[in-house]
C-alpha cells in the first residue's frame, strides 16, 4: 500500500530494527546485560533467519510496484554486512525458482550509526548503493551515553564536536566516492543544524513531516558559501556548548 501510495518517488524500507529488550518473544542470554549494545537490529535478523528472510522476501515481492529501496540497520563491520547479503542474494534465488517477479537491481543501502561504520566507509562504499546516518544512536555510541537515561540528557547531545566530526568524516568519504547519503534521527528535524550539515556537504535530510516547512525555509534563504562558511567555524570550536550558541545565533541572522 505504502509503494503503490508514493507512485513514482523512492521507498526506503528498513529491516527489522529492534532489539531483544523489545521483542520478549525472543531467547534472550543471560549475558544480555545491555540490549543497547547486545543482540539489536541486524544482529538480532542475523540470528533470527527464517524472520530475517520473511521480511527480505517481502520487500523484493513489492519491489516490482516501484522504486524500493532496501536498508539495513546498524551495520557494524563489514562481516555483518555481507553476511545480510548473502542471505538476500539467498532469497533472490528462491523468488527467482519459484517464478516471484522481483527487482534484481533493487538499490540496498545500509545505516552508519556507529563509529566503525564511519571509521570504516571507504570500504563499505564497495558493498553498498547509498548510505543514511542514524545521527540518535550514533551520538549514543560516540559520546557512550544511554538516549533513553533522563539522567544523561545533558551530556546527549548532536552539538558534541566527536560527533559533528564523525558526521563531517561520513559526508566527506560518500561524496568523494559518489554515493548518495542521507541523515535522518533528531538532528536532521531541529534548524540549528541545518546550516551546519549542509556546509558539510549534505543534501537529502529526512526529517518528520512537522519540520519539513522550518528546514525548507532555511534552505531557501542561504547560500551553499554561507553554510560552508558555518561549518568551517564550527570546526575550529571545542565545545558542544559553543557550538549550540553559534549555531542559534548563524540562524537568527538568516530567519529572525
Amino acid at each position: 500500500a505504502v509503494v503503490r501510495a508514493m507512485e513514482d518517488r523512492p521507498v526506503v524500507i528498513r529491516t527489522l530494527d529492534l532489539g531483544a529488550d523489545k521483542m520478549p518473544g525472543v531467547p534472550q542470554s543471560e549475558d544480555e546485560r545491555n540490549p543497547f549494545l547486545g543482540l539489536r537490529s541486524l544482529r538480532l535478523s542475523l540470528r533470527n533467519l527464517p524472520v530475517f528472510r520473511t521480511q527480505l522476501r517481502a520487500i523484493l515481492r513489492v519491489s516490482v510496484l516501484g522504486k524500493v529501496r532496501l536498508m539495513f540497520p546498524m551495520v557494524s563491520n563489514l562481516t555483518e554486512l555481507r553476511q545480510a547479503k548473502m542471505v538476500l542474494a539467498d532469497v533472490m534465488e528462491d523468488l527467482a525458482e519459484n517464478d516471484v517477479p522481483f527487482d534484481r537491481e533493487v538499490p540496498v543501502g545500509m545505516m552508519v550509526e556507529v563509529p566503525s561504520a564511519v571509521v570504516m566507509m571507504d570500504r563499505f562504499v564497495d558493498e553498498v548503493d547509498f548510505f543514511s546516518i542514524g545521527t540518535n544512536d550514533l551520538i549514543q555510541y560516540t559520546l557512550a551515553v544511554d538516549r533513553s537515561n533522563k539522567d544523561m540528557t545533558n551530556l546527549y547531545t548532536a552539538a558534541d564536536p566527536a560527533v559533528i566530526r564523525l558526521i563531517d568524516m561520513a559526508i566527506a568519504t560518500a561524496n568523494r566516492y559518489s554515493t548518495s547519503i542521507n541523515l535522518c534521527g533528531q538532528m536532521s528535524g531541529s534548524p540549528i543544524y541545518t546550516m551546519l550539515l549542509a556546509g558539510l556537504g549534505l543534501r537529502s535530510f529526512s526529517v518528520t513531516p512537522s519540520a519539513i516547512l522550518e528546514i525548507k525555509k532555511i534552505c531557501r534563504s542561504v547560500t551553499i558559501d554561507q553554510c560552508q562558511a558555518v561549518a568551517e567555524h564550527v570546526m575550529t570550536l571545542d565545545s558542544a556548548q559553543d557550538i549550540k550558541s553559534y549555531l542559534k545565533k548563524e540562524l537568527r541572522k538568516v530567519v529572525p
